[in-house]
């Protein structure tokens, strides 16, 4: 009997899928190695230069190496992230036609590493109001998404700074709604922008939960952006802190990695650091993951 109970606790146990945004400049094999010498087992990329821009050429060569190499040392899946220049719900519209254009790039991209995550902002409605930005990045969404596409498009919770919509889990939800291709869609919280957007997550992480799964349902929850901050709840400023030197805290952020609803997602780290900072704080949550 103590035999079986100890299999059944084995079979419970999980491993901790996390890893932060790395360089995409050398290639996929290059974040894959790089991936592995912090003890990552996921991480995030930026499909272009951050501020936006023309696309580094693919190596299919490269591609088809990092594939074994990801496969071999159980890494995945992958977060990429879409420059923050797009902005889907823009006033101009030659600014959204580019939101567009290279959003459907990225995707037609993605398909060389089919079955990962694309995150991206929803944007800023500059004045048009929440509804109408609402609307436009939506419709952004079903003029990209194809049927036969293998990778999901992630909406990120944000801060709430200056015109942002995704600010609550409603106006996410808003989005999410108006998405025909729905299995194609799913959502990536940011600890830090929503506890900037006055979601407490240090202090009711239990209840945040619920009101995220009764608002847009956690099985849409797809990727988790983990990080501190530093302002204090509700400033709506979106400013990333080290884990367990910010405002939320590290006993905090050691809940929502272990929690129940969340601890078998992708943690991706987006933190101030370089190479040994996140490998120090990888340490130190894997040193805090329950399993």
């Amino acid at each position: 009997m103590l035999y079986m109970k100890g299999l059944a606790l084995m079979a419970k146990k999980s491993i901790l899928r996390i890893g932060n945004h790395l360089s995409s400049s050398k290639g996929y094999l290059a974040m894959g190695e790089e991936a592995l010498s912090l003890d990552a087992n996921v991480f995030a990329f930026f499909t272009r230069n951050p501020r936006g821009g023309k696309a580094k050429d693919i190596d299919d060569d490269d591609v088809k190496s990092f594939l074994a190499f990801a496969k071999k040392n159980k890494i995945g899946p992958l977060v990429a992230h879409a420059p923050y220049t797009l902005n889907p719900c823009a006033a101009k519209e030659d600014l959204r036609k580019f939101a567009r254009e290279t959003m459907a790039d990225d995707l037609d991209r993605l398909e060389r590493t089919p079955g990962n995550y694309y995150n991206f902002h929803p944007g800023s409605h500059v004045g048009q109001g929440a509804d109408i930005g609402i609307e436009l990045c939506a419709a952004l969404l079903n003029a990209v998404l194809k049927e036969e596409q293998h990778t999901t498009v992630l909406i990120e919770t944000m801060a709430g700074k200056g015109s942002e919509i995704g600010r609550t889990f409603e106006e996410v939800r808003a989005i999410y709604d108006k998405v025909e291709l729905k299995s194609h869609v799913g959502v990536c919280l940011d600890t830090c922008h929503i506890w900037d957007g006055g979601y407490d997550v240090r202090d009711h992480l239990d209840d945040v939960i619920d009101e995220f799964d009764s608002v847009v349902g956690i099985e849409k929850l797809k990727a988790i952006h983990l990080n501190d901050s530093m302002n204090v709840l509700g400033a709506h400023k979106d400013r990333h802190q080290k884990i367990g030197e910010g405002n939320i805290g590290l006993d905090a952020l050691a809940r929502v990695i272990n929690h129940p609803k969340l601890k078998n997602l992708p943690f991706i780290l987006e933190t101030p650091n370089e190479h040994d900072g996140y490998a120090k704080e990888i340490k130190t949550l894997r040193g805090l993951y329950k399993g």
